[in-house]
């Protein structure tokens, strides 16, 4: 791709005058503590213009989908046990760079009495030569972060539909070079963003297609979890790395994700702009200097944790609904993705459990909310749910996205989750750092759609098409 086709700002201060693209004077430059992030780039919608329209792209049908797993660590493994289970579904080559991993992903297919996979393994860059092969269809990539937009572009460089764990990208530069090339390709890329399989989400997204929400005004959102520990795990230690020179929402899409469907995001409306702001750090620097007593691996990140304990990003839409975003990976909190959604007629709350719902002054009655349960559980669901409990993954929703993934692929149907999508809902990351170290100025989204979402069909729920994947039984069971 061409970057100088596009009105890029190459610095944080540079050429920037508040809300890029236009805002306050008073947010020119002047990062704080020190920061210069890049700035978020930027594309003049009169300089590119859309190739091809990926939102409700139907790929040509697969009577058998072959799968390709870059990453067979435990995110990788647990994929290709759940995806040997569906019908239709060929696994045909396993990379990573441990040896030991990637037997375990053949284990996993010999347990269900599938051929073995070709392996590829013993060097970072193999992945590359997997994806020459011809025989694949799909590669499924569960890597760290950065290594998440080069994975995707060569997949479908070379022909092959791409989907990622999240974020898709780092930079928005990266996710302009996703959109151009399934575009240019026509191949898809989508994130593999679990969340907007959870049951509750899925019954709060049909109830608001149904009408039951009304106008659904505000969404908080979120990803908090305790992961102090993780954070610096020498097992894990591209986090730490990452960690400590960032400062934003560098994990914004289990939260946003759900929060954008029910929005109707590119399909209907867009993301127009972010404010964020995060707190200082007060748990991480000290757990490190405390580990560097004892250990010198520790020592060269002393003083070097950026990332505050708390971010919190305002966003609002072009049709001016709003969604609170928040972010907090180093503090002693319960697990909670938030998923608050506020409505003309109801609003719903899904953590803390039990998830309620109330169309007034008080929450209604766990009788109540179970009879909206039966009337409102959508049909994938009723499809797959129960078989997706067994399964497992993250309660069943893990097995839900990827069934449905197949389904739509041996169908020929449109994903739920396209490039736009990966594009915009990752983007929250570097538009979030650039805002944190300028202030919390307000910070313009790109529209990856350029323009199209305004015709863009909503997800499909109904699964009118389609839905006609079958499912093995689980081994022992």
């Amino acid at each position: 791709m061409k970057t100088n086709r596009r009105n890029f700002i190459k610095a944080a201060g540079v050429a920037g005058t508040g809300m890029v693209t236009g805002a306050v004077a008073s947010c020119a430059g002047n990062p704080v503590n020190g920061a210069n992030p890049t700035a978020p780039h930027e594309i003049s919608q009169k300089e590119y213009k859309q190739k091809f329209n990926m939102s409700g792209y139907a790929a040509p049908s697969l009577d058998v989908v072959r799968v390709g797993y870059i990453g067979i660590g435990g995110r990788g493994l647990g994929a290709v046990r759940r995806m040997r289970l569906i019908e239709g579904v060929e696994i045909k080559a396993l990379c990573d760079i441990l040896d030991d991993r990637v037997m375990m992903g053949q284990k996993a297919l010999e347990e269900m009495g599938m051929p073995p996979a070709k392996m590829y393994t013993g060097d970072e860059n193999i992945w590359r030569q997997m994806l020459q092969e011809n025989e694949l269809d799909l590669i499924y990539i569960a890597t760290p972060r950065h290594l998440h937009p080069e994975m995707c572009i060569l997949s479908m460089e070379t022909g092959k539909h791409a989907v990622t764990e999240i974020p898709a990208v780092p930079t928005v530069e990266d996710a302009w070079r996703l959109v151009e090339t399934s575009e240019t390709t026509r191949k898809h890329c989508s994130m593999l963003e679990n969340c907007t399989y959870d049951f509750w989400e899925l019954l709060i997204l049909n109830m608001a297609r149904q009408g039951f929400m009304g106008e659904v005004v505000h969404v908080d959102a979120g990803y908090i979890h305790d992961q102090r520990e993780l954070n610096v795990s020498k097992a894990k230690a591209w986090r730490i790395e990452e960690f400590i020179n960032r400062n934003g929402n560098i994990y914004p899409t289990h939260g946003l994700g759900p929060a954008c469907q029910l929005l109707n995001v590119n399909r209907g409306d867009r993301l127009d702009y972010l404010i964020s702001m995060s707190s200082n750090d007060f748990t991480m620097g000290p757990k490190i200097d405390e580990l560097a007593k004892e250990d010198d691996y520790y020592k060269k990140y002393k003083g070097q944790w950026q990332l505050g304990n708390v971010n919190t990003s305002t966003i609002r839409t072009k049709k001016g609904k709003t969604i609170m975003l928040q972010y907090n990976v180093s503090n002693p909190r319960p697990y909670d993705r938030l998923q608050q959604v506020i409505g003309t007629k109801a609003i719903s709350k899904k953590y803390p459990f039990p998830s309620r719902i109330s169309v007034g002054h008080e929450w209604l009655s766990e009788e109540e909310t179970g009879e909206l349960v039966e009337k409102y559980t959508p049909r994938l669901v009723k499809l797959v749910g129960e078989m997706a409990k067994k399964v497992g993954g993250h309660g069943g929703m893990d097995f839900l996205m990827e069934w449905r993934l197949i389904d739509c692929l041996k169908n020929g149907l449109p994903l739920d989750m396209d490039v736009y999508d990966a594009a915009a809902w990752s983007s929250v990351v570097p538009l979030s750092e650039w805002s944190v170290a300028h202030s919390s100025c307000p910070v313009k989204f790109p529209d990856y759609t350029c323009g199209s979402y305004e015709t863009n069909t909503p997800v499909d729920l109904e699964i009118l098409k389609g839905g006609n994947t079958g499912i093995k039984n689980i081994p022992g069971s």
